[in-house]
């Protein structure tokens, strides 16, 4: 992610790496720690894992749309800062409306992932839907 600050060109496909290895690793480390906890099986830690990947890279896409939507003080925190550290985001490669589009999609993988464990999956489905409806 520091290497990247500063150079606008970052292909697409570094920069999915980065949010993968980064706020993916974050959240997937979270949701898989605790189904480990649970005695969950192998094959529910893996659809844990990729609900975790596509949830952690929807929240920076959302970020980075939201730093460029949103005001310093809807934020809490300083807004354009990565237009002004000429960081590569999802917006500036993708544009607005297509980052959008991208988030949502991850935001279904997610879900359509957890939906074959019922109603166990509720806090899951809204953690996601949290992600992508977040104003700050």
């Amino acid at each position: 992610d520091l290497e990247a600050e500063g150079n606008s060109e970052t292909p697409l496909e570094t920069l999915n790496y980065i949010h993968t290895h980064k706020t993916g690793t974050l959240l997937e480390t979270c949701v898989v720690s605790g189904a480990i906890l649970a005695g969950a099986a192998d094959q529910d830690l893996q659809r844990l894992s990729k609900y975790a990947q596509n949830i952690g890279l929807a929240f920076q896409i959302v970020d980075d749309i939201l730093d460029i939507t949103a005001s310093q003080e809807e934020l809490g925190k300083t807004a354009g800062k990565d237009v002004q550290a000429k960081k590569s985001t999802y917006p500036s490669i993708l544009g607005l409306e297509e980052s959008k589009t991208q988030a949502k999609q991850r935001i279904e993988a997610a879900v359509a992932l957890v939906d074959v464990y019922g109603e166990k999956a509720e806090p899951l489905r809204a953690i996601a839907k949290l992600i992508l409806t977040r104003k700050n």
